[in-house]
């Protein structure tokens, strides 16, 4: 699309040389034709660093975009990142893409559908009302059990496990709001992968992401009812039991193991080889490597269980 078309859509001035656009990026990831959007003073450096050929950007922080980046200035620019985000949705299939490659000895249930452009590796196992979608690929011996949605452009590796009824890629809780208390759906265009000998139990959900790809690195095992955000990162062999889960763009390092119904908040960074014990809320970046947790607010566990046993001998007291 052209950058002049996506001025006109987002009703803002554009005096400049006119070029095309590919895509919509973060502004770390953005390429030299590629839009951003900043709407926190706080992303001031990845203003001055961004290569995009253009930034959504409302007019207090228009002084920060370097040259040769274009300023689309709004008034919203969240909103207006929601607005432009449905003009760069792909389509939900593609028919015009040739039919799935199906790989050497892999049994495809004839009661799943692969969509047009999707790649099956060998010896895969796709049992029926599996669905996956238009460019998703799936690696060499993978199993995938009935009623397991995979969306379009969603990448899953070798050696995989994914149970029953769980859902990769359905699109992440991304919407903005204005002064009316209106919403607008941000369209999540980026993707999931999932990396080798990973297995995910049954009534799992994954986001794909907004921009980019919500990552499961190789080893990581999930139980039932996880729910994964979009843009998360869940490092090598790292464990969520059931009904634990994470919001949008936190990052896990490697085996960090995560007990049931505890809950990350999003945006975090999560040191390598934590645990959390069962029910735990963890609401900021935890640095140190090795360390167990527990409770809300979160601490050490063993501080998490003195603190419990004083509140309840002081209920014995009265």
């Amino acid at each position: 699309m052209k950058l002049s078309k996506i001025a006109k859509i987002l009703t803002c001035c554009f005096d400049k040389a006119d070029r095309e656009i590919s895509g919509m990026n973060a502004l770390k990831d953005a390429t030299a034709d590629e839009v951003s959007f900043v709407a926190n003073a706080k992303y001031v450096k990845d203003i001055q660093d961004t290569k995009a050929a253009a930034v959504i950007v409302p007019e207090s922080l228009v002084g920060y975009i370097p040259d040769g980046c274009v300023p689309l200035i709004v008034k919203n620019s969240y909103w207006s990142m929601a607005v432009l985000s449905k003009y760069f949705a792909p389509d939900i299939e593609d028919k015009k893409l040739p039919n799935a490659q199906i790989g050497e000895g892999s049994k495809i249930s004839s009661k799943a559908e692969i969509a047009n452009g999707a790649k099956i590796g060998k010896k895969c196992i796709i049992l029926a009302h599996v669905y996956i979608g238009t460019n998703a690929v799936i690696g060499d011996n993978t199993i995938i059990y009935p009623s397991v949605t995979v969306y379009r452009d969603c990448v899953i590796g070798n050696d995989c496990i994914i149970h029953s009824n769980t859902a990769i890629g359905a699109d992440g809780f991304g919407f903005a709001t204005n002064s009316l208390g209106e919403h607008k759906k941000i369209y999540q265009n980026g993707n999931v992968i999932i990396e080798d000998d990973v297995e995910i139990g049954s009534n799992v959900s994954i986001d794909r992401a907004v921009f980019g790809s919500t990552l499961l690195k190789k080893g990581v095992r999930i139980d039932n009812l996880v729910q994964i955000g979009h843009n998360c990162i869940i490092g090598e062999y790292s464990v969520f039991v059931s009904q634990s889960g994470s919001a949008g763009s936190t990052k896990l390092g490697r085996n960090v193991v995560v007990g049931g119904q505890a809950a990350f908040a999003g945006h975090l960074e999560i040191a390598s080889f934590s645990t959390f014990a069962a029910r735990s809320g963890i609401t900021h970046n935890i640095k140190e490597s090795g360390k167990t947790y527990g409770g809300f607010p979160l601490l050490e566990q063993r501080q998490w269980l003195k603190l419990q046993a004083k509140i309840a001998r002081l209920f014995k007291r009265y």
